[in-house]
């Protein structure tokens, strides 16, 4: 049965309870950070099990919808993604790498500081019952904790034009609540959304005379003017959104 998984990975299929797509070069080390996280945090990320006879990678099927239909998010459930991120930041910091390593990230990495997902956002959180889990970790790779936290931050609390800003700082503030982030994440957080937003951006439309897909295609279609008018917006609002982060 063929997936509806987002736009960046051709060819997924479910097979009984496991998604199969395509073996990549960054798939061995994607899977061995994705192991150390279960060890970790457990559910919060899919079981990943090796390659198929096809030579295709095989992850655990996780069940539900994601996040992306229930927003805006409560107060509750903003705290949880909050904690969650944490709690795979903490566990990320603890991942051993190796010279041999292959990261495959799209955007322009802002440092090293740990290897994670990339793009921790509602698209990719399933709700089911109680479990959540971040799913689709083929973007993984190394990034700061303020770099993620800030675009995972600014696309669960829904900080764009199409949004009203104070019930979007509500729900930030929840997020970074359940993150426990310090004074000078809190600090550095409106500067990352900026970042990120723009490199997000940049990807989508250098994508355009690259040719580079699924890039191009998106870019095309609308998702490079999103990104662009999102960070307008944050850059906009930063001082209400900086005084929701403290």
């Amino acid at each position: 049965m063929p997936l509806d998984d987002g736009h960046t990975t051709p060819f997924v299929v479910r097979v009984g309870e496991t998604v199969r797509k395509p073996w990549t070069a960054s798939t061995d080390s994607v899977q061995r950070l994705v192991e150390h996280l279960r060890e970790c945090v457990g559910d919060l990320v899919p079981e990943p099990w090796g390659s198929d006879e096809a030579g295709r990678q095989v992850w655990e099927f996780v069940p539900g919808t994601d996040a992306l239909g229930e927003l805006p998010l409560t107060t509750v459930e903003a705290e949880r993604v909050g904690t969650s991120i944490r709690a795979l930041h903490d566990a990320a910091a603890s991942f051993t790498r190796r010279e041999s390593d292959v990261w495959t990230t799209a955007m322009r990495r802002p440092g090293d500081e740990l290897v994670s997902h990339n793009d921790l956002a509602p698209w990719n959180l399933i709700r089911g019952g109680e479990r959540r889990a971040f799913i689709d970790w083929d973007g993984a790779g190394p990034t700061t904790r303020i770099a993620d936290l800030a675009y995972a931050a600014r696309s669960f609390a829904q900080l764009d034009h199409c949004h009203e800003t104070e019930e979007s700082v509500s729900v930030l503030r929840a997020i970074l609540s359940g993150y426990g982030a310090s004074a000078d994440e809190r600090a550095a957080l409106v500067p990352a959304m900026i970042e990120r937003a723009e490199a997000m951006r940049d990807l989508l439309v250098g994508s355009i005379t690259t040719g580079a897909q699924p890039w191009a295609s998106m870019a095309v279609s609308g998702h490079g003017e999103y990104w662009t008018s999102a960070a307008q917006h944050v850059r906009t609002h930063a001082r209400l959104i900086a005084d929701g982060c403290r």
